[in-house]
């Protein structure tokens, strides 16, 4: 009977710790997504004027009516 508990406690903190890694890759996943996102942040800040002036270039072109460029 002590052997059935002692097998049971351990496959319940055998679970637990599983668990926390999980946890923490998915805390790991997050920071990567953060990163990224200021990394197109940052991308879309500097160059978001020439960005601009492109799409407009193609909005005109395919024949519609662009602010940007007028």
């Amino acid at each position: 009977m002590l052997h059935k508990l002692i097998l049971t406690a351990q496959e319940f903190f055998r679970g637990v710790l599983e668990d926390k890694e999980e946890g923490q890759g998915l805390v790991e996943y997050a920071l990567i997504i953060v990163l990224i996102a200021i990394a197109v942040i940052a991308a879309v800040t500097l160059l978001g004027e020439q960005v601009e002036v492109v799409f407009a270039e193609i909005v005109n072109g395919l024949g519609g009516n662009s602010s940007v460029l007028n």
